[in-house]
């Protein structure tokens, strides 16, 4: 079943997802199965798997040169999913992007997830390499999520990207893409980000989850444009509870999203790591009260560094 098929048959429910990352090489997935199986017991629609494809580092040699290496450390996004599935039968969505992939590389991961029976995804771009000031795609690869959608079109038409035919195509995939309420941080404006984000739905792309925010008005308003400018698919709202003090800064600089003044007037009175989270919690229980009352059935939580403020904030509003 298509994440917009279960969305469309729990419209009468309130409903959350949730995103987990793959754990660093070397990690073992204890913890990360500890996350799923805590927040799993609130039924969560669906889960989505992040994907970090390899990126450079700079080693020093003997010499005392730096030589530039490319290494993975998040490797299991296709196997994680598999298990998420076999494990615990909730819907898996699984990250595939350009970043750090080449086309052969993607075709590989559709024919893996196609093999597993997954066949909900959710295509990005990717960040950038942190030692690169802007985008820079992989030899080989693409530097636009339009791109990779391209694609997942043709491999479900049953052609591979040397224009060769499959002999059984399989399940078509069904996909969503990211867009940013307050604007991607490359786009000049939010204008060309809803015109790209509409492209991206001519193009077949069936839902929308949103970059996290701490202010449901622009939220609001960017459905609102969204939908004068033709864009008709589900637009699912993303949250993301602050755990510590740190994240009071880190976030909204790491994510561009901008802090409303009320809630930076009660940040500044946090003196502990406790007492950011406990404002976190409450901030985000508004925050998805608000968003239910306005007919929104799925919230789409982002949990790194925040299972437990995740778990608290659904166990109060899902009922």
């Amino acid at each position: 079943m298509s994440i917009t098929e279960l969305l469309h048959e729990n419209t009468a429910t309130r409903h959350f997802s949730f995103e987990v990352l793959p754990p660093l090489k070397g990690n073992g997935t204890k913890a990360l199965f500890s996350t799923i199986e805590k927040l799993a017991a609130l039924n969560p629609l669906y889960i989505n798997i992040t994907t970090h494809h390899s990126e450079y580092v700079y080693k020093e040699r003997p010499d005392g040169l730096l030589e530039r290496q490319r290494i993975r450390r998040r490797p299991g996004t296709i196997a994680i999913a598999a298990s998420i599935q076999q494990r615990y039968n909730i819907p898996v969505i699984p990250h595939v992007i350009c970043s750090g992939a080449t086309r052969e590389d993607i075709e590989y991961e559709l024919l893996d997830l196609q093999f597993l029976g997954i066949s909900n995804l959710l295509l990005l771009r990717g960040d950038k390499a942190k030692e690169d000031n802007r985008f820079i795609p992989t030899p080989g690869g693409y530097e636009h999520t339009t791109e990779l959608i391209e694609q997942v079109n043709l491999f479900n038409k049953g052609i591979f990207i040397d224009g060769t035919t499959m002999k059984n195509p399989g399940t078509p995939f069904t996909f969503g893409v990211a867009c940013y309420p307050e604007k991607h941080e490359e786009a000049p404006n939010l204008e060309q980000d809803i015109f790209w984000l509409k492209r991206k739905q001519e193009l077949g792309a069936q839902y929308a989850i949103t970059q996290l925010f701490y202010d449901n008005q622009r939220y609001y308003d960017f459905v609102a444009k969204a939908r004068e400018a033709g864009i008709t698919i589900p637009i699912i709202p993303g949250i993301k509870p602050f755990a510590k003090l740190s994240q009071l800064t880190v976030v909204p600089k790491t994510f561009h999203c901008d802090i409303p003044q009320e809630l930076a007037g009660l940040a500044t009175q946090c003196k502990t790591d406790e007492d950011a989270k406990q404002l976190g919690i409450a901030w985000a229980i508004r925050q998805v009260r608000d968003l239910y009352a306005h007919g929104i059935s799925n919230v789409h939580f982002y949990t790194v560094s925040a299972v437990d403020s995740v778990y608290e904030v659904v166990k109060k509003v899902k009922g």
